[in-house]
């Protein structure tokens, strides 16, 4: 079970989306996961033949915790079958680890097989279960299985605000959770400057000319590419703890901060963000936004950002001084674009301009290196094209 969130603990097993005896390779979406986020696609990151599943669907399971067994390719003949007086035996190539599973509540007469998420929010809407059929593999009564009784009752559209309300308290629970850590933990410093856009708007208002509609850009996505571009300049900013220290990232993934409908944020990755191009990113950019909104983030979008960049510009805000979303070291705000006075060649001219800030572990970095990650930002992007 993989850690999506800062403070996730555990996560209930939704789905099979492969069974004993298929081959996988790196990459693929093997299972699907509920967590206070929603439901994330989870990948495999070994290719191989799935020898064994050992935890079903609806099972509640802490992070760490075993879902099958995956014999890589090199590995060698399949391990032998599971003897009744005890484990098998289990290669060093075997992806396993002795971590127990919290198994879904079992089937007895008169008693509904059912995750114990499932069943918490039956008991908050006073669903019988006796009169579900569930619609999980095995008959197991889902999440959704409760807010359909739910929805079909007399009362359902009073209860329906509720639901929300309950989803939407549970991820601020979590969201306030992480963020009690980072400011308990984590020995923040903070840095701003503002930043002439004229450049890059007209930049932008020319290149966008030249494209199609559907594939005009965003002047969010040069922020974005700004921002990868700046850590090859201070790239103990693109690091995250694991356990005692910072390591450098494995590559520039930056975490862009999704506000959902429901209440509530997330914060999924645009893997290797430096090395694409404006319209690639834009087109991962809108992707993103979207499976973040509807469902369908993957568990590497959630756990790999290296850093995140916030925006609040779209709510008038001028500048946002974020909070670091563990393991990570740094994250990167940026307001509206305003007009202000600003002095050209001993002139008073008006100006589009933009705050940026960052708020960074000082056990990472200092003031100084923070200092040339903005100035590095404020450069690249007075010559966009070369972004």
């Amino acid at each position: 079970m993989p850690i999506l969130t800062a403070d996730m603990s555990a996560g209930t097993l939704v789905a099979w989306k492969k069974k004993a005896g298929d081959m996988v390779k790196r990459g693929d979406i093997i299972a699907e996961v509920e967590t206070d986020k929603g439901l994330i696609d989870v990948e495999v990151f070994a290719s191989g033949t799935i020898e064994r599943i050992l935890v079903e669907p609806g099972a509640t399971v802490p992070t760490g915790a075993v879902l099958a067994i995956i014999r890589e390719e090199a590995a060698g003949p399949a391990a032998a079958p599971l003897a009744p007086s005890g484990p098998p035996p289990v290669s060093p190539r075997v992806r396993a680890a002795a971590a127990p599973a919290v198994p879904v509540s079992p089937t007895a007469p008169g008693r509904a097989r059912i995750s114990p998420l499932a069943r918490k929010l039956a008991a908050e809407l006073g669903i019988d279960l006796a009169t579900l059929q569930g619609t999980g593999p095995g008959g197991v009564i889902r999440r959704e299985d409760i807010e359909r009784a739910a929805a079909a009752r007399a009362e359902g559209p009073r209860k329906e605000p509720r639901l929300a309300l309950d989803r939407s308290a549970r991820l601020r629970q979590t969201i306030g959770a992480a963020m009690a850590r980072s400011k308990r933990e984590i020995p923040h410093y903070y840095l701003g400057t503002t930043i002439d856009m004229q450049r890059a708007l007209g930049w932008l208002a020319e290149e966008n000319a030249r494209r199609p509609v559907a594939d005009r850009l965003l002047y969010g996505v040069l922020l974005i590419k700004a921002v990868a571009l700046a850590l090859h300049e201070t790239p103990e900013l693109n690091s995250v703890w694991r356990g005692a220290e910072a390591v450098p990232g494995p590559g520039i993934h930056v975490g862009v901060a999704i506000s959902l409908r429901g209440g509530g944020l997330v914060a999924p990755a645009l893997h290797d963000t430096d090395r694409q191009s404006f319209g690639d990113l834009m087109r991962s950019f809108v992707d993103l936004v979207r499976r973040a909104r509807s469902g369908g983030l993957r568990s590497s979008e959630l756990s790999d950002p290296t850093i995140t960049v916030t925006s609040l510009g779209e709510q008038g805000v001028e500048s946002v001084f974020g909070i670091i979303y563990p393991p990570q070291v740094a994250i990167v705000g940026f307001g509206k674009i305003v007009e202000r006075p600003w002095s050209v060649d001993g002139q008073i001219v008006s100006r589009p301009v933009i705050t940026a800030t960052l708020s960074a572990d000082h056990r990472v970095s200092d003031g100084h290196r923070g200092g040339l990650f903005l100035a590095a930002v404020e450069r690249l992007l007075q010559e966009p094209a070369r972004l």
